[in-house]
């Protein structure tokens, strides 16, 4: 967890509680047959999963020239950026209003129409004055009294703009595919396994990125990853987020701000009833409601048990926020069920041991070597935050890279590397490289930086000048 003057700098609650009992373990076993898997395809880049960093990484390997395979295990692309609900597009500007995570970031954004996509215009990006700042403050698009690019999205249309970039980057897309388990050559991983309706099948590929987002890939190859948390922080809850429709926002962001005695008095009321109240956030429209918590603790994303049990309080908790906003909540008076999101909003479950890492020590300004993005800090007390190539490279493990939320970083880096732009720019370096590697015919640690770099810049990717030491 960060902190800044011993200040922590997320102060959201999160929801611990009574769990249910963990099931008992009978002790018994199946015994499986030995078996052969059918190879489905092969090709020289294979992506492993269609979130946020999944679709930016096919997209960049297939632009430049390889064959692309990629797997998602549901009917749509996004990952939780879309299935999520995760339609807050954190900062994507630094706290001086430059604009540092481009590449596909800008471009998917920029495919949007203008009533599928919320967010100050450019011309305010950085802009510290106060009045402005306030206003965007309760749109999720000011903090620390600076404006920033931080949009809200139509998630329907991300989806459609996602498959689109997919789709002309000419991407061998296989829905509905749960990829499983590494295929390891001599130690060295050499595809994957998926899971579907036809079965158990294999793809071959040159190399493979794990955007499982719970590095699923990279554990069960034997990679050394790490699980800790900071249990102040929410970067290691879960919820499932939802929808309210028929709401009047602005007359509720209004009641907020003019009368925050009876909000107060409305959240301490909702907390003792529920032992925590979300607070609505802003949406695409004006009458769409967006509730990205209650935040539970206490879970982990490796139990299936856990994550039914999230589920499932998260399901009661929206029923109980309907009533509750709907009596209490001005502007929530006709409020309904518009859609609760199909996946889970899971923020962390492992993190790659890499040949480099972003850790807290790293937020000094410096560009690395291998820089292959750059991401905003969290603070304005604090420079922009340089992201390595290595972060996305396993220490030993061949064949593979790693973007997403599971790059190789500490848990107070994680806090900001897991949000959906940090997931796109990680997502566009790997796919850049991994094709890259295929090309040569080399290990993925094996590419050079200079072409590397040089593939992300001319992709629209924002890169700093490294200064020697």
């Amino acid at each position: 967890m960060a902190e800044e003057g011993g200040r922590l700098f997320f102060r959201s609650e999160v929801l611990a509680g009574a769990r249910r009992p963990p099931r008992p373990s009978s002790g018994r076993v199946v015994r499986e047959a030995e078996r052969e898997t059918l190879v489905h395809a092969e090709c020289d880049v294979l992506v492993v999963g269609g979130g946020p960093a999944g679709t930016a990484a096919a997209v960049a390997a297939a632009r430049l020239g390889a064959r692309v395979v990629l797997l998602e295990r549901h009917n749509h692309l996004g990952g939780l950026s879309t299935g999520g609900l995760v339609i807050w597009i954190d900062r994507m500007t630094d706290w001086e209003g430059r604009l540092v995570i481009r590449g596909f970031a800008e471009e998917i954004l920029s495919r949007l129409p203008p009533e599928a996509i919320a967010g100050p215009p450019r011309e305010a990006w950085g802009s510290r004055d106060a009045a402005t700042a306030a206003w965007w403050a309760q749109r999720t698009a000011a903090f620390h009294g600076i404006v920033c690019h931080a949009p809200t999205v139509c998630p329907e249309w991300l989806k459609a703009a996602s498959l689109a970039l997919v789709s002309e980057a000419g991407v061998d897309l296989i829905l509905h595919a749960l990829g499983t388990e590494p295929v390891l050559d001599g130690g060295r991983v050499s595809g994957a396994i998926f899971e579907s309706k036809e079965g158990r099948r294999a793809v071959l590929a040159r190399v493979t990125v794990d955007c499982t987002g719970d590095g699923d890939l990279f554990a069960r190859a034997g990679a050394r990853h790490h699980t800790d948390i900071d249990e102040r922080d929410i970067h290691h809850c879960m919820n499932t987020c939802w929808l309210f429709g028929g709401v009047d926002m602005p007359r509720h962001l209004a009641w907020r701000a003019e009368r925050p005695e009876e909000f107060s008095e409305f959240l301490r009321l909702g907390r003792e009833r529920f032992g925590l109240l979300d607070k609505a956030f802003v949406s695409w429209r004006d009458d769409v409601a967006l509730f990205m918590g209650p935040r539970l603790a206490g879970y982990s994303a490796l139990k299936v048990d856990d994550l039914t049990e999230a589920e499932l309080r998260s399901r009661r908790l929206m029923l109980d926020h309907l009533a509750f906003y709907r009596e209490n909540a001005p502007g929530f008076e006709g409020a309904y069920l518009l859609l609760s999101a199909p996946q889970l909003g899971v923020r962390h479950a492992r993190r790659l041991a890499g040949v480099a890492a972003v850790t807290r020590a790293g937020w000094d300004g410096r560009a690395r070597a291998d820089e292959v993005g750059v991401s905003p800090s969290l603070s304005p007390r604090f420079p922009n935050v340089s992201i390595p190539y290595g972060a996305l490279v396993p220490e030993a493990l061949d064949g593979l890279l790693a973007a997403g939320r599971h790059i190789s970083c500490d848990p107070n880096s994680h806090s900001f590397l897991r949000e959906i732009p940090q997931c796109w720019l990680t997502g566009q370096a790997a796919g850049a490289a991994a094709a890259l590697a295929a090309a040569a015919g080399v290990e993925p640690r094996a590419v050079e930086i200079g072409a590397l770099q040089a593939a992300l810049r001319a992709q629209g990717a924002w890169l700093q000048e490294a200064v020697p030491a």
